[in-house]
């Protein structure tokens, strides 16, 4: 796989993604919007939100992404683009990687704006190593992205390709899921090492990313 190739891919997205702003904005509406519903429904003090924010925070990641993974390969298919990439020579894995990390680089825009009002609304202050969350929730993401483009992919020429996503990633992620919220209330509570959770997140996501990229050639030419 050529540099430039993935390069070209990644600097498409983000220019796209920089004149519309749709996969952020959306993002970021809905995940203020479940931060806040959640902090209204629960009421937690101190104590009970260093307990559930790992979870809500993740959920929270988790559906906002979903939004924009949803329109991850819609723009592809304007004009026929989807298929003249596959005329170019280019590899598959070049174009899934550039579109995994145009996706997973805007979801960590949206986690870095969401908290501060995070923080806020659940009055948090890590009792274990706050800076192991610059761990969790990168290799969080990243596990979610990976397979929410790969299956976004599979699902492209799908009439309910917005409900068919959800049902396919939700399952494939839970391991990831329970690695981060386990690993972030660890992390917010001080009461487990959260290392160990750590260690099997970027394991899933070395294995994950190792499938994805040797199939997607497979999904890419599928008609």
């Amino acid at each position: 796989m050529r540099p430039s190739y993935f390069l070209t891919h990644l600097k498409k997205d983000l220019q796209l993604e920089w004149r519309s702003k749709d996969a952020i904005n959306s993002m970021l509406f809905f995940g203020l919007l479940v931060v806040v519903l959640f902090s209204l429904a629960f009421d937690p003090t101190r104590a009970v939100s260093r307990q559930i924010a790992g979870g809500i925070l993740c959920v929270a990641t988790m559906f906002a992404a979903v939004s924009a993974l949803n329109q991850a390969w819609a723009r592809e298919l304007r004009n026929q683009v989807l298929d003249a990439l596959r005329m170019t020579p280019a590899p598959g894995a070049s174009l899934f990687l550039g579109k995994a990390l145009a996706n997973f680089l805007f979801v960590m825009v949206v986690e870095v704006v969401l908290a501060p009002v995070f923080v806020m609304f659940y009055n948090l202050r890590a009792l274990g190593n706050a800076w192991l969350l610059l761990l969790v929730l990168p290799l969080g993401t990243w596990a979610l992205i990976v397979n929410g483009v790969f299956f976004a992919a599979l699902s492209i020429r799908t009439r309910n390709r917005e409900m068919l996503l959800p049902l396919i990633l939700f399952p494939i992620f839970i391991p990831a899921l329970l690695g981060m919220v386990m690993s972030a209330t660890g992390i917010l509570t001080g009461a487990t090492d959260p290392i160990l959770w750590i260690k099997m997140l970027a394991a899933y996501d070395v294995i994950f990313t190792t499938v994805c990229m040797m199939l997607f050639e497979v999904i890419l030419h599928a008609e």
